[in-house]
């Protein structure tokens, strides 16, 4: 496979009706939100979600959740060493040649050449630190949202002993009513050379975004409360930049029709401005 031969910047526009999309643990898991309202979900959540998609599509992952283990293997660390050739250049101690170290994680999972990892392991001499070429921002409500907060209760106790409901039988349960988020990322030639991300390798991840949401249902996202709406996938003409991503991303323009609160992606009005030199993929997807 040849390396990636253009530089791509790209963006997804996701609607949240009645879930939530990334809880956070230091507000009681209540949906993440910045201070002035506007939903947000993290950079690591939707990577999680990306790595789950190529474990669908087949592809060897290194960084895997515990539930959706798919090779045995209970941590990093075994998963590092389950590949015989990285680890027998490890066990070369300061001898172990980090650029081959590097090339053959690189080669054995998807995940590494795409985002980047750090291999650092206690009782090893070797660390190695790889930088990704595929980054993503967090993703950010183009409105702010409405959390809404229920109380919830379970039907018995997690203890013997208790004639009446104990207090660990209550609980809460948050959603946001609706929110459209933006993913916004971009794919860097350079560094997708050091790793051998290639245009496959891209194909790949445009999949992994148009159906991000495939098998990702549970209690806090109920199956069909989140969809990709749209992607659009821009390719410069060469390795290095036509215009900035930032330019590139700001040529797509989403504002509310009205002052109404809004309750889906028909309340918005979704613009993309021509950019000279620059290529567009235009994906509808509902």
């Amino acid at each position: 496979m040849s390396t990636l031969s253009r530089k791509i910047d790209f963006a997804a526009i996701i609607s949240v009706t009645n879930a939530n999309p990334n809880g956070d643990p230091l507000n009681g898991n209540r949906p993440r939100e910045n201070y002035e309202g506007f939903g947000e979900i993290s950079d690591v959540c939707i990577k999680r979600k990306i790595r789950n998609r190529f474990q669908d599509m087949g592809e060897k992952v290194f960084v895997q959740s515990d539930d959706r283990a798919d090779d045995g293997c209970k941590s990093l660390k075994e998963r590092a060493d389950s590949c015989k050739a990285l680890k027998e250049e490890i066990d070369k101690k300061k001898n172990a040649d980090r650029d081959k170290c590097i090339a053959i994680a690189c080669k054995e999972w998807i995940d590494v050449r795409t985002f980047g990892q750090v291999f650092a392991f206690k009782g090893s001499e070797v660390s190695l630190g790889i930088r990704g070429p595929v980054s993503i921002h967090p993703a950010i409500s183009v409105s702010p949202v409405d959390i809404v907060s229920m109380q919830i209760t379970k039907s018995v106790n997690s203890e013997p002993g208790k004639e009446s409901k104990a207090s660990d039988t209550m609980g809460m349960k948050h959603r946001v009513e609706f929110g459209l988020y933006v993913i916004k990322g971009s794919i860097n030639c350079q560094l997708a050379e050091k790793t051998g991300f290639s245009d496959e390798d891209a194909e790949k991840l445009k999949e992994a975004l148009k159906t991000l949401f495939e098998n990702d249902a549970s209690s806090a996202r109920p199956e069909g409360s989140m969809e990709v709406c749209k992607l659009y996938w821009w390719k410069h003409p060469g390795k290095t930049s036509a215009i900035t991503s930032s330019k590139v991303h700001r040529s797509l323009k989403i504002k509310q029709k009205t002052n109404k609160i809004p309750k889906s992606i028909d309340d918005y009005e979704i613009t993309l401005e021509k950019l000279n030199g620059v290529e567009v993929e235009v994906y509808d997807l509902v």
